[in-house]
């Protein structure tokens, strides 16, 4: 990258809500003679939160996206991948999306990488299994649920229609319960138009090893999820997981088999494999840092978000939760640090008061518990889609058209049909073969 003529650079690694919100508070503390440089694998900011309402059809992938030189016009985008840090040398490398490169020095550098899909030793998962970490997955889910119905109303074969009426969901946090929530809402409304479907039972299924649903959440939470998903006909089997992954069906670990199609990943996230290439302290894979957000053993160097262990100071020897709530506010401080690090501001130890937590379970339930209130129903329906459209940074008109227009017209269930299997592999390092 050409030279710079201003006193400073300060270069962030990733556009998530950890480096999004890094970037924009950034750009309004400082002044003129520092450079801000954003490097991003995509153009655009992606609201994840609202990613299982993409896969049930009620939000427009395009809408929960926000253009990154759009919204963060005082910096320079650079579109690219990071594969190495030089931590000594004070430079990054990164990849193009076809086949170039380029290297930019920093005199400040902030890693908010973010997360990946998280994998576990399951024998065939990452041949059978589909992630839901980026918007192409959200996608390729949502066709895939809409083909599997399509293929079995015109079946023949009895267990072939069986399979593919049953969906896996493992995982029971945040993503696993909405994933679940909203997409067994689409395929009841969807299975009533086709009438090669007529008598056949849609069989949705949410498997975790903990004992109950959404365990991070309060226990009167966790039951109103749990109530609604049971009374929805969702088959909620805590205490149990898939231990094998096979063309047609899966093994769980009571020994069952269950016949099936759609093996649905949403176990939770690791931290992005760039920090274990950085030869810096980490745990877990999430990179070391203190209080403030700095890396202890790298001059300059700052991360946060789902990358780093941000302790968190609320609870002694722990660290912050992967979360947007915690990479959102991890985000904006960090630019208060690096900011005072250039002789603007005070630095401030990162330290979290809770606002509760929303999960939207589809229809007009949901589950909250803003300033610890617990809500249930229309409220906290009202309340998780208020909190959204506050936060999200862009796009708010047309995600509440969205909302509207789908809950007084019919949708239109069709596929997208523009994301193949082989470009969305749960590992990368696994490449996934096309398959009806």
């Amino acid at each position: 990258m050409a030279g710079s003529a201003k006193e400073h650079r300060v270069v962030i690694v990733g556009a998530g809500f950890a480096g999004f919100h890094a970037a924009r508070q950034l750009s309004r503390l400082i002044g003129a003679t520092t450079e801000i440089v954003v490097i991003n694998s995509t153009d655009y900011f992606l609201y994840l939160p609202l990613m299982p309402e993409v896969t049930g059809g009620l939000v427009e992938p395009a809408h929960i996206r926000a253009s990154l030189p759009r919204r963060l016009r005082r910096t320079r985008f650079v579109l690219g991948t990071v594969n190495h840090v030089d931590a000594r040398q004070k430079v990054v490398s990164w990849a193009g999306p076809e086949g170039s490169s380029g290297q930019v020095g920093y005199d400040r550098l902030i890693l908010t990488a973010g997360s990946v899909n998280k994998l576990l030793p399951i024998p065939g998962l990452a041949d059978y299994a589909h992630g839901f970490r980026t918007i192409a997955e959200a996608m390729y889910l949502r066709d895939h649920i809409i083909r599997q119905l399509e293929l079995a109303s015109v079946a023949t074969d009895p267990e072939e229609r069986e399979a593919r009426c049953t969906f896996v969901v493992v995982g029971a946090g945040y993503t696993g319960t909405e994933v679940a929530a909203q997409s067994q809402l689409m395929t009841t409304q969807l299975a009533r138009t086709m009438p090669g479907l007529a008598g056949q039972k849609i069989r949705w299924m949410l498997l975790d090893t903990a004992p109950r649903v959404l365990p991070q959440l309060d226990p009167r939470l966790s039951k109103t999820a749990d109530r609604v998903l049971r009374r929805r006909g969702v088959e909620v089997r805590m205490g149990q997981s898939v231990a094998d992954a096979l063309d047609g069906y899966v093994k769980l670990s009571t020994g069952e088999k269950v016949p099936t199609r759609s093996l649905i990943w949403c176990v939770g996230v690791r931290a992005d494999p760039l920090m274990e290439g950085l030869n810096l302290p980490t745990d877990r894979g999430r990179l070391v840092v203190d209080e403030f957000m700095k890396v202890p053993d790298a001059p300059d160097v700052y991360a946060c978000g789902d990358c780093a262990a941000v302790p968190d100071l609320t609870r002694p020897g722990e660290v912050c939760g992967m979360t947007a709530q915690h990479a959102q506010r991890q985000g904006k401080l960090v630019a208060q640090n690096v900011a005072a690090s250039l002789g603007t501001g005070t630095a401030k130890a990162y330290k979290h008061h809770d606002l509760g937590f929303l999960v939207d379970l589809g229809g007009l339930a949901a589950a909250a518990n803003p300033l610890n209130i617990p809500l249930s129903g229309l409220p906290a329906n009202i309340v998780t889609r208020g909190y959204h459209l506050g936060v999200m940074p862009g796009n708010r008109l047309r995600v509440a058209t969205d909302w509207t227009l789908n809950a007084i017209t019919p949708q239109e269930m069709t596929s997208l049909d523009v994301i193949s299997a082989a470009s969305v592999p749960l590992d990368p390092n696994t490449p996934r073969e096309p398959r009806g």
